[in-house]
């Protein structure tokens, strides 16, 4: 079996596990497939929690949870140094970040310090504890919530660290006949006595997704599109030359990790939609998803009430597709 049937297959497996949210689900293997990390924003009980779980569960890899809260330590993370009295030696004793999979539950509600470890995480797949560096596994996918809701408490994320975030995903509630679905299924699982996550083995093995990974590499995708990416995220910065009414609505635009990430992710689209070309809908499909952190709106569009998918849809409507 192809490791493309083999991703499938686990596709399947978490859609009949979570009801309702295909798009969170497409996006979160999107992340996988194109090597990156994500953060999703949605209020309590979306299933943004058991999605990864089910994932985790799915591809040959472990998963921890961490809960973010404002006495979170670094070393909460990362891990520390241990004595040990037998020879008077310090060992290191590895934290939750070095395992495979990895929640991080409400990432706001933590200070700057417990951020900063986190990012290099992300960023350098790397830990630094003392004067030694540890390197993390090859396989290895941040997933982050955040909760729109309540915003007493919680800590803004540095824009440097929205920005390693491939894609920042918006989840909504399901509609109501998903809804009754997700009723019907947690109520005939408790009665069976199983949870969401309950898997004989894992439906996709390590092999089986750096394999994936190589096959997303290998789409074609014309330069005609590669240019036009990078115009996309350039008219986030200079909105002037593409559309004059956006001008005044964009403080900051995208950086060149915009570029890249929409390059990649419409690749994994492209990938899991079983082409071997990247199209201008993939692009499209993933775009308010790789721009919608990166973007900063004026203060006078936030005092409009503009938001940023507004802008990315009027950023779409603008840059001449080739």
């Amino acid at each position: 079996m192809s490791c493309y049937e083999d991703v499938k297959r686990l596709e399947t497996h978490i859609n009949h596990r979570i009801l309702g949210q295909e798009g969170l689900i497409t996006r979160l293997l999107v992340a996988l497939l194109a090597d990156g990390n994500l953060l999703v924003e949605g209020a309590p009980g979306l299933a943004k929690t058991t999605v990864i779980k089910v994932l985790a569960a799915g591809v040959e890899g472990d998963f921890h949870r961490i809960q973010f809260t404002p006495d979170l330590l670094p070393a909460d993370l990362t891990g520390t140094e241990v004595f040990s009295p037998q020879d008077g030696s310090f060992h290191f004793q590895q934290g939750p970040v070095f395992h495979n999979f990895i929640l991080a539950d409400e990432i706001n509600r933590s200070p700057a310090k417990v951020q900063s470890a986190l990012l290099e995480a992300m960023a350098e797949r790397q830990v630094t504890v003392g004067r030694t560096t540890y390197p993390l596994d090859d396989m290895f996918l941040v997933m982050a919530t955040q909760n729109p809701i309540e915003q007493e408490g919680t800590y803004r994320l540095p824009e440097a660290q929205r920005d390693r975030f491939l894609l920042h995903v918006s989840v909504d509630y399901p509609t109501p006949e998903a809804e009754l679905e997700v009723v019907r299924l947690v109520r005939s699982q408790r009665i069976e006595g199983r949870s969401m996550e309950d898997i004989e083995s894992p439906l996709v093995s390590r092999a089986g997704i750096f394999s994936a990974r190589k096959q997303v590499l290998a789409l074609h995708m014309a330069p005609e599109l590669e240019e036009y990416i990078v115009q996309l995220v350039a008219a986030s910065r200079r909105p002037e030359a593409y559309a004059a009414d956006l001008t005044d609505l964009i403080a900051y635009g995208a950086s060149p990790r915009g570029s890249i990430a929409l390059e990649m992710a419409a690749r994994a689209h492209a990938w899991l939609d079983n082409r071997d070309y990247v199209s201008p809908e993939d692009i499209h499909a993933m775009a308010a998803d790789a721009l919608r952190h990166r973007i900063l709106l004026s203060y006078e569009a936030e005092a409009d009430g503009v938001v940023t998918d507004e802008v990315i849809k009027r950023l779409l409507a603008t840059v001449p597709v080739p």
